[in-house]
């Protein structure tokens, strides 16, 4: 039975998503193999497509497509990708859908050799760059803006591979954490701000990069650190070399990681992620305390904040919405229409835990606040005789242009609404959100020496000054999202 336009929900459309994973391996009989499994450990990162660039020191060779990591990379797939260095990327793409044209890593072949690329990040300004390079005559093969960086590589007049890399990278404005492949070279780099993550880790004799330490955990390598914001790590038949090339700028790196995209088994410059989970709603507990019967979580990025608001709470953790792990990110609905069948389908109550009880229900953050409303009314409807709402975040007020996929602000109900107002339209009998302070106490920052970007949620921009309108600039991004209204100054 075929999927149609008016027959298919989409399950995923009221979260934040991070755009991409990537991993990088350098020295391993069975590089392909690694990556792929590097890749199966990132791919809560990317859900639309995946690829693997493998080389030989002869020959780079490219296998990539649409689909999940299991489905894409057989073992004949594998068997056909020889090699002992690879990178890899995982891909969420947002509207526009999954054209594969826009699947990484990124191959381009010229005179000087062959060269992949896998990015995670976006590039803000990325739109007016690229029809700067389309004017002066460069022909692009997709969407994203990734494909800006590899035609300002091979524009560059510097000499070495890594100098064309450190001159195109100097040239643009945003986040990138970065992995390059050429016949000889694995190349990993990671902006000045640090926006988005980049672990380094050793498998034996091979060096391994990728954007979480959680894939070196399958693969039994050895976390070494992080890659530090401005730092460039070239690896090759001399060893490895470490360049900072860069002017240092503020540590900021994306604080949502530590709220909902990173897997909570990860370590993100040195902090564990599942510990700052459980410290958002310990703190949550403290700022929005409520007389109540039972905590529980919307399960899977609530849990950990559900847990640490029952252990400061005192009130009892429950399993009160139990997900399906077997629901892809659209659905044939029936005919004959299910009320709030998206949600249903994912997320059943347990009725038995929540009849009669005054529940409270801990969400990493409300987007539009219609899955909210849904999740809200599910409670009810399993005869919870109150609900109250707390996310283990601030209001989310400002779009992110680092990376991630955010809806434009007029689509974020806190940046038209107050709590209340939310409140109300969510059909809660109260709300609390963490407070801005209480976010950065439980990631470890200290008031005067910030180091996580929460632009999304105060506006705090560190690149780009923002347009009071909400407006952002033109972004193609690997969500293809286009130009928006509105332009923002870059701050040089």
């Amino acid at each position: 039975m075929r999927e149609t336009a008016a027959g298919a929900e989409r399950l995923d459309d009221d979260r934040f998503h991070d755009r991409c994973g990537v991993f990088g391996v350098y020295g391993h009989a069975e590089a392909a193999n690694i990556a792929y499994l590097g890749l199966h450990a990132l791919q809560h990162r990317g859900q639309e497509s995946a690829g693997l660039a493998v080389a030989d020191g002869r020959q780079l060779r490219l296998h990539r497509g649409s689909g999940l990591v299991g489905d894409l990379f057989t073992a004949p797939v594998i068997a056909g990708l020889p090699g002992d260095r690879a990178i890899g990327h995982v891909r969420y793409s947002t509207t526009g859908g999954s054209d594969a044209s826009c699947a990484q890593p990124i191959v381009v072949r010229s005179s000087r050799g062959a060269l992949a690329l896998a990015h995670n990040g976006n590039l803000p300004d990325a739109g007016e760059m690229r029809r700067r390079l389309e004017g002066e005559g460069s022909i692009f093969q997709s969407a994203t803006d990734s494909e800006v960086i590899v035609h300002l590589i091979a524009r560059s007049a510097a000499g070495t591979l890594v100098e064309r890399i450190v001159d195109a990278l100097s040239r643009v404005e945003g986040s990138w954490s970065l992995v390059f492949l050429s016949e000889r070279q694995l190349i990993a780099a990671r902006d000045p701000f640090g926006f988005r993550p980049l672990s380094l880790g050793r498998l034996g004799g091979a060096v391994v990069v990728a954007s979480e330490s959680v894939a070196f955990d399958l693969i039994d390598a050895t976390f070494e650190r992080d890659v530090a914001p401005g730092e460039v790590v070239v690896v090759d038949e001399e060893g490895v070399r470490l360049l900072f090339p860069f002017p240092p700028r503020p540590r900021r790196l994306c604080i949502f990681e530590y709220v909902y995209f990173a897997r909570p088994d990860s370590v993100l410059d040195v902090v564990s992620v599942v510990e700052v989970r459980r410290r958002l709603g310990a703190r949550l507990a403290e700022e929005h305390p409520v007389e109540a019967d039972v905590v529980i979580a919307v399960p899977d990025s609530g849990t950990p904040a559900a847990l640490g608001y029952a252990e400061r709470s005192g009130v009892p953790f429950g399993l009160g919405l139990v997900r399906s792990h077997y629901v892809g990110r659209t659905f044939i609905e029936p005919q004959q229409s299910i009320r709030h069948f998206g949600v249903k389908l994912k997320l059943n109550p347990a009725r038995a835990l929540l009849a009669g009880r005054r529940v409270v229900v801990i969400d990493d953050s409300i987007v539009r606040g219609t899955t909210s409303r849904k999740i809200v009314q599910l409670l009810r409807n399993a005869g919870a005789r109150e609900v109250h709402l707390r996310i283990s975040s601030p209001p989310t007020r400002w779009p992110c242009f680092y990376g991630i996929d955010t809806p434009t602000r007029d689509e974020l109900i806190a940046a038209s609404r107050s709590p209340e107002a939310v409140r109300e339209f969510v059909g809660c009998d109260s709300l609390g959100y963490l407070s801005l302070a209480g976010l950065h106490a439980a990631v470890g920052d200290a008031p005067e020496s910030k180091r996580c970007c929460d632009a999304c949620f105060s506006g705090d921009d560190p690149v780009l000054v923002r347009d009071p309108g909400g407006g952002c600039p033109a972004r193609a991004g690997c969500g293809d999202r286009g130009d928006e209204a509105g332009r923002r100054e870059v701050r040089r």
